[in-house]
């Protein structure tokens, strides 16, 4: 039994080293090497070259490396076969990690204190808000959100959440469907987003969103964090809501075009904190292993888990 690795943007030996470790008596061929041996059934994938998968007569699964799959799903020849996400504690933690450190920078007003540090200037701001007196709101609410927003609460912050769907979650204000956008909106002084990427969700993050935002926040006004992927936003958008002052600050951690292009008036935008896109990276020490016991699981006959809906892209 043959598995492929593709992938794009990572450092896939050390993805080979961690699959045969843990894999040893299967064959794990690199792409581009024996990139068409029709003995191969499950391929591992991230940013996989169009057409590539098509050719595989045996292929049994997709696995992507990351939580989200619109990089598989952008190749429009992928074979009928499932696609399985990664959902694992390690990518989980890491995002809340990421989440919970923006949100209290934002609200600790640590973007103004590093420029403060810059220009070597001693100023105190002006009321430092606590905790149980900021909404945030996670647009998003499947394992990652839900994660999040509990390590939140547990500081004290107040939680609201929109997605897709309704969903009842104690402790939660929960909003979906275009209908409760604005409602949810109203009530969010900092706007966390980690939806996935699909057609409905595409340039969500536009100007007319921001001019629909909270007005008067306990910071100052309205606060966005974007950690789930970047053509959920329009970047020219957050510029100039930024420069208009509809948004308070920014935090960007995933871009339309990555690397960020040098000329981009976000890199030295002082309301606007970049991270080249490791809010939750994908370590293969830890996911190869999962992705391993889904293959021998469903070798015994058990079902594949974490199966991608195509028609939804998550």
């Amino acid at each position: 039994m043959t598995i492929l690795l593709s992938i794009t943007g990572f450092e896939p030996t050390r993805w080979l080293k961690a699959l045969t470790d843990h894999a040893p008596q299967r064959s794990i061929l690199l792409h581009p090497e024996n990139a068409h041996d029709p003995s191969i059934e499950y391929a591992v994938v991230w940013h996989q070259p169009t057409g590539l998968l098509a050719g595989l007569p045996n292929l049994k699964a997709i696995f992507s490396i990351g939580a989200g799959v619109d990089h598989v799903l952008k190749d429009k020849r992928l074979p009928d076969v499932p696609i399985v996400r990664i959902v694992a504690d390690d990518l989980t933690t890491r995002m809340s990690e990421y989440v919970v450190w923006r949100v209290l920078d934002h609200m600790r007003r640590g973007l103004a204190y590093h420029a403060q540090q810059d220009a070597v200037h001693w100023r105190p701001r002006r009321r430092q808000p606590k905790a149980s007196e900021v909404t945030v709101g996670i647009m998003g609410f499947g394992e990652l959100g839900r994660d999040a927003a509990g390590k939140l609460a547990g500081l004290g912050f107040s939680i609201a959440g929109w997605s897709r769907s309704e969903k009842h979650i104690e402790g939660v204000q929960h909003f979906s469907g275009e209908a409760g956008l604005d409602a949810f909106l109203s009530v969010s002084d900092i706007v966390v987003c980690l939806l996935p990427l699909t057609a409905e969700t595409r340039g969500i993050l536009n100007y007319g969103l921001f001019t629909r935002m909270k007005k008067q926040t306990p910071m100052g006004g309205p606060v966005l964090i974007n950690a789930g992927r970047g053509r959920l936003h329009v970047e020219a958008d957050i510029v100039r809501a930024l420069d208009e002052k509809v948004l308070f600050e920014v935090s960007l951690d995933v871009f339309e075009h990555e690397p960020l292009p040098p000329a981009s008036p976000l890199w030295k935008n002082t309301r606007a904190f970049l991270t080249p896109h490791i809010a939750a990276v994908s370590e293969p020490e830890a996911l190869a292993p999962l992705i391993i016991q889904q293959i021998n699981a469903f070798e015994r006959g058990e079902p594949l888990k974490h199966i991608v809906n195509r028609t939804t892209g998550y």
